[in-house]
């Protein structure tokens, strides 16, 4: 897959603003609306693109408690069966293999504290999921959107 300058910029404008049509990208790319849409398409078979989301204030809808958790998994888990395992729980909103005592680390959005303990519980009951440790957030410093990397 060969991404040009032109990309880049397309990806850029489409991380600012989601819902910009081809022709604003393309007025502040230098291209047609056309040739925006055709890139974004090729962009999107190739992978580089691989969907669009509402981004939403997790406050807004009352999931106000965040927490990392540690995974421990039996013996050689795969990535593929702690994602198995993880995926069908709604409050986890990103999940990691790591290096380090732990097979993975898991990002969960809830609602309380009391909510949180479900979610744990839920989630030692998985078949291949030995122990956790978790780790409350307290405050956000920083949150950056992901941006198009530099070239």
């Amino acid at each position: 897959m060969r991404i040009d300058e032109l990309d880049h910029r397309i990806v850029a404008q489409l991380l600012e603003d989601g819902r910009a049509s081809y022709a604003q990208i393309g007025d502040r790319v230098g291209l047609s609306a056309p040739a925006v849409k055709r890139r974004v398409d090729r962009l999107r078979a190739d992978g580089v693109i691989t969907g669009f989301a509402a981004v939403v204030e997790p406050a807004a809808l009352g999931w106000t408690t965040e927490a990392f958790i540690e995974i421990f998994c039996t013996g050689a888990t795969s990535p593929d069966e702690i994602y198995s395992s993880i995926r069908k729980h709604p409050e986890v909103v990103a999940a990691y293999t790591i290096s380090g005592d732990a097979s993975a680390l898991v990002h969960v959005r809830v609602r309380d504290i009391q909510h949180l303990e479900q979610c744990l519980e839920r989630l030692r009951r998985e078949d291949n999921i030995t122990a956790t440790k978790t780790a409350i957030v307290l405050s956000r410093l920083i949150g950056r959107p992901i941006d198009a990397p530099a070239s």
